[in-house]
């Protein structure tokens, strides 16, 4: 193998990290880390816009602003507990393997503390400052992320991020309870909608690095099953996401900016989403398949699509 063979690259970087001592910047940053800050952005992505459309306006600041620390907390502790579980899984995969736990910046019985403290800590936080049902929402989320997906789903069955992913959804529910403290049809809609997404966005990034769930033993559904059926489960999984999306139309009496924003959305993805599906009759490299393109374009509709709901109830007040 050459120096430019990044399995070479960024094992030896890992090395060299190990090999001198941590400084406070990396300490602190290896604990931001264990959080894992972009996933939580799309979590909060997920949260905001639903209180603005519960509130049918611009929701309280301070309400804003104690939902999402609190949910950012939660999030936090749900994805540092993730990190020490799977700490064996992440030294053998190019793409996790700079972890802090990998890296061994932070021994796994201070993450284990670290994570436990901030599930406490949001608990307690959602529960004062925000409401009650707010933070068992919270709670729910995060237990059923650890002991649900990652220690009971995730080595065990290609199904793992279908039902592990639900995990995800919850930000939706906590959004509209946050403003109203009850559950209602519409974020019901919007978890839907977030559930039937997850299957086709993380399969796309396990194609991509499906030698890496391979080797470390995981049974994501590329790793298990061949490119055309992986193409084919995303391809209905993206009609469901779609169809559910418009759902909320009626489900909340939304203005048409909603409808018309879901719908153009939705057939930007689809039409990506058949496009993977035609490459795949034809080819079964990954690089071939382009499962980046879909990736990063759910990244892009998620966006969009929330956007789209906390923006309607301001132009239609």
């Amino acid at each position: 193998m050459t120096a430019l063979d990044p399995q070479v690259s960024v094992a030896d970087a890992t090395l060299d990290e190990r090999s001198r001592p941590a400084t406070l910047r990396d300490v602190v940053g290896a604990y931001v880390g264990l959080t894992k800050p972009r996933i939580i952005e799309l979590l909060l992505l997920t949260t905001v816009p639903v209180m603005f459309l519960a509130e049918r306006g611009v929701p309280p600041l301070g309400l804003v602003v104690a939902t999402v620390v609190g949910g950012t907390l939660s999030a936090g502790s749900a994805n540092a507990l993730n990190c020490v579980y799977d700490r064996d899984i992440d030294e053998r995969m190019r793409r996790t393997r700079r972890r802090a736990l990998p890296r061994h910046i932070v021994s796994p019985g201070s993450a284990l503390v670290f994570g436990l403290v901030l599930g406490v800590v949001s608990t307690l936080w959602l529960g004062y400052l925000v409401n009650w049902l707010s933070a068992g929402l919270a709670l729910a989320a995060n237990l059923f992320y650890v002991v649900g997906y990652t220690m009971l789903l995730k080595r065990r069955t290609s199904q793992n991020i279908v039902w592990g992913g639900a995990a995800g959804c919850f930000p939706a529910l906590i959004g509209w309870t946050a403003v109203t403290g009850q559950v209602a049809w519409a974020p019901v809609v919007l978890f839907l909608v977030v559930f039937f997404w997850t299957p086709p966005h993380f399969w796309a990034l396990a194609m991509r690095y499906r030698e890496d769930y391979a080797a470390a033993e995981v049974p994501m559904l590329p790793v298990v099953a061949d490119a055309r059926t992986v193409a084919r489960r995303i391809l209905g999984y993206s009609y469901a996401m779609v169809a559910t999306s418009l759902l909320l139309w009626p489900v909340a009496s939304t203005g048409l900016l909603y409808p018309v924003a879901a719908a153009i959305l939705g057939a930007a993805f689809l039409v990506e989403a058949h496009l993977m599906h035609s490459r795949a009759g034809t080819r079964d490299d990954v690089a071939g398949l382009k499962p980046m393109r879909l990736f990063h374009w759910s990244n892009m509709y998620l966006s969009l699509l929330f956007v789209a709901v906390a923006l309607d109830p301001l132009l239609t007040r």
